[in-house]
């Protein structure tokens, strides 16, 4: 059996012994047939009457003063409408614009959309050239004339933190520990968290292992490029097409840059063909909203996939270093890790995050946690799937494995002993509710594959946990309810992986119908209340959350209804599972009620509101079987399981892709991708054809367990799914190698080149 889930043909329950109709139920996805025969709109299908083409032109050097930019001949070329630069875009000032998963100071944003006086990394944009054809642009942006000073770069987290590293910006201080520094620096933060007494943890160990880690940059890899159209209207109003991870996100950055009111700006977001964290910041949309305004026309501007990967944000690569501390009983005493993000040519990299989930999965006593955020001339990076978590536990899940080798000790067992659970107070502060570590263990202790010997020779079998924190922040939908007992939903959350079903299944079960008779929209940003990023694991969580509130509205409208009707107090209505209950045994199912409500009053519109807290943290723990080929260091998986808390699976089937596409990518994350840059800071590999992502030919089946510890933050005990599968696989092939071949790899990617050297080190 491929996936331990609950009975098809059984829905699951609330925690109560009462049955969900709906929920736990799989369901053909609303979108399903639009997607599959290729009539649903992504960003680059919209074409709006009289639309022309712009083009951005892209630095050529990774560090480099811009002393001019001649536009002039560009401009002569029949058939260019427009040049913009930086100078048309609004100085925002040093101000900081939360984006639901991070936050930018819109003055280097505003920098990064168009370079002002430095481009920081080759891809950094400088002009953008608008034009009657896609082609007239291209030629154009080759006619552009850019006097460079090329300065010195530098593109390791390490060699960016010495003193004598090219600076980057000679206005970055670093805040160190909450005071500035003197003297510039590339270090834009030094923070820590810390709890117990690190020197006492320490000396109470039997064994104190302490690695070092390094981790190379990596892209999302969405196959969509990015995109964006934008008509600015005569009337001063703007309206963007894009495929973005939060409408209301590019709405209010659009409007900061091009300095319009934020009521101005109507941002439709199209279909999205992925984006893992890295479609949330603003590239193109400005561009194409200044363009249009100097040329009075819609302009669309498209990435190729080389913009793509030069020019948009990776994730950050890391130097960490581990030290735990395990007394004889195998039991933690200590941990303390150093940790230095790349942030790439703007402060900003993940570090907060990572130094959050480092040492989550455990109950660490005596713990502290040194965290940098450093600036180095490659793009700005963005979040990718749990942002800095992978890192993070590639790090600390290596050197766990290390001590159990050495302690002799179940890997497993260890994990169970020293799990995080309900009360575990984390290194950074907070105090775990109710969670499902110990769970997420317990369920690859009892699978299929953990019993299965693994045999032959050269071959190794790992397993490491990893944690999220998830978040909520603010959602809103609404719900009307027709006639024939279908409700129409609009709801403002980019739909990535299956959410407009999973909202409407919150939203079907609080009312007792079916999820095929919900109608669920994604709205644009005129539309529909403010909805936070999809990102952060939060939409099914915290949309849901609203969807939930919106049919809690009808229900109380639609009593009212049933009253009138009956002619009774509304005190006397009640409704249960879909019907609606009154004296002597009156009966209303939804359907007929919903034929009669129009004709009773107004119609019934339901309205959810929602900023929750109680998201509730997400915990996994993966297994792996390799083998390690010793004589070219390639290393095949062979079996994959995945085991994760999802608090209630809402609809399984999306449990599971969600589960198997970020495992999927944590294992290229870490047997094969990597940017690879030359001395001068060119990326090397920025096609797809080098950027080598995993394919069905490189990967088994990825076996899911859906566990289920309902979050009680929730109404029906929703925890988020999307970005903990990311986080295990790197460490977990780590260990799994170990015990192929005996040798510790503790740089990523862990491809064959690294493996073979590693290998034959140990032989020398």
């Amino acid at each position: 059996m491929s996936t331990v889930e609950r009975d098809k043909a059984k829905a699951g329950s609330n925690g109560n012994g009462k049955p969900y109709k709906v929920i736990g139920t799989r369901p053909i996805r609303h979108d399903g047939v639009d997607k599959v025969t290729g009539r649903a709109k992504y960003g680059a299908d919209i074409h709006p009457t009289g639309l022309i083409y712009g083009v951005v032109l892209r630095s050529p050097h990774a560090h480099a003063k811009i002393k001019s930019i001649d536009v002039s001949k560009a401009l002569a070329l029949p058939g260019v409408r427009a040049v913009v630069t930086h100078k048309d875009l609004r100085e925002p000032g040093d101000r900081i614009l939360e984006l639901g998963e991070g936050a930018v100071n819109l003055r280097e944003l505003s920098n990064n959309v168009l370079a002002a006086d430095k481009v920081l990394y080759k891809g950094h944009a400088v002009a953008a050239i608008a034009a009657d054809t896609i082609h007239i642009a291209e030629e154009a942006a080759g006619l552009i004339k850019v006097d460079y000073e090329i300065l010195p770069s530098v593109l390791d987290v390490e060699a960016a933190m010495n003193s004598g590293a090219p600076l980057l910006h000679a206005n970055l201080f670093t805040d160190e520990l909450g005071q500035k520094a003197t003297q510039p620096s590339n270090v834009a933060k030094h923070f820590r968290f810390e709890t117990g007494e690190i020197e006492k943890g320490f000396a109470k160990a039997k064994l104190v292992i302490e690695r070092e880690f390094r981790t190379a940059t990596v892209h999302q890899g969405y196959i969509e490029p990015h995109n964006a159209t934008a008509l600015w209207n005569a009337d001063g109003h703007i309206t963007v097409w894009t495929s973005t991870q939060g409408a209301f996100s590019v709405r209010q950055q659009v409007a900061e840059l091009v300095d319009v009111p934020i009521s101005h700006v109507k941002v439709i977001p199209m279909e999205i063909g992925g984006g893992f964290g890295g479609k949330i910041r603003v590239y193109l949309e400005p561009v194409a909203a200044i363009l249009s305004k100097r040329t009075g026309r819609p302009v669309k501007v498209l990435m190729n996939r080389a913009d793509v990967f030069e020019g948009t944000g990776p994730t950050p690569g890391s130097y960490i270093r581990v030290k735990l501390g395990v007394d004889a009983q195998g039991m933690i005493t200590a941990g303390q890790a150093y940790m230095a993000y790349e942030a790439g040519g703007y402060p900003g990299s993940p570090i907060g995050a990572g130094a959050m989930c480092i040492f989550a999965c455990y109950n660490i006593p005596n713990g502290r946690i040194d965290g940098y955020d450093v600036v180095v001339n490659k793009p700005q990076t963005s979040a990718y799937r749990a942002p800095g978590a992978t890192n993070a536990a590639f790090a600390l899940e290596t050197v766990v494995d290390e001590i159990c080798t050495q302690l002799k000790l179940d890997p497993l067992e260890f994990r169970l002993k020293n799990a995080a659970r309900e009360g575990t107070r984390r290194v950074d502060g907070p105090v775990f509710p109710r969670v499902g570590m110990i769970e997420s263990v317990e369920a690859i202790q009892s699978s299929e594959h953990w019993k299965t010997p693994l045999t032959g020779k050269n071959r190794g079998r790992g397993v490491a946990s990893g944690f999220w924190f998830n978040c909520g922040l603010k959602s809103a939908v609404s719900a009307t309810v027709n006639p024939d007992g279908n409700v129409s939903l609009v709801e403002g959350s980019t739909d990535i992986g299956g959410s407009r079903t999973g909202i409407a299944m919150q939203l079907a079960e609080t009312l007792g119908i079916a999820a095929e008779d919900v109608i669920p929209t994604v709205g644009d940003t005129d539309s529909v209340g403010y909805n936070d990023i999809t990102g952060g694991s939060r939409v099914t969580f915290a949309t849901g959350y609203a969807a939930y509130e919106a049919a809690r509205d009808i229900q109380r409208q639609m009593v009212g209804r049933a009253a009138q009707l009956w002619e009774v107090d509304p005190s006397q209505v009640t409704c249960e599972q879909g019907s609606f209950i009154g004296p002597e045994g009156k009966k209303f199912t939804f359907k007929e009620l919903a034929a009669l409500v129009n004709k009773t009053g107004e119609p019934v519109v339901g309205r959810g509101s929602v900023d929750p807290e109680g998201c509730g943290g997400a915990f996994a723990t993966h297994v792996v079987d390799v083998e390690v080929d010793p004589e070219t260091g390639k290393v095949q998986i062979l079996r994959y399981t995945a085991s994760q808390d999802v608090g209630t699976a809402i609809h399984p089937s999306y449990v599971e892709g969600q589960i198997q596409g970020g495992a999927v990518q944590g294992i290229g994350w870490g047997l094969n991708e990597e940017y690879f840059y030359d001395a001068q800071g060119t990326m090397k590999n920025a096609t797809f054809l080098d950027y080598r992502i995993p394919t069905c030919y490189d990967l088994p089946f990825i076996d899911t367990i859906i566990v289920e510890v309902p979050n009680p933050g929730h109404p029906y005990g929703v925890r988020g799914v999307g970005e903990v599968p990311i986080i295990p696989p790197p460490a977990a092939l780590a260990n799994a190698i170990a015990q192929a071949v005996g040798v510790r790899m503790t740089q990523l990617p862990m491809s064959p080149p690294r493996v073979l050297h590693e290998i034959l080190a140990k032989k020398s």
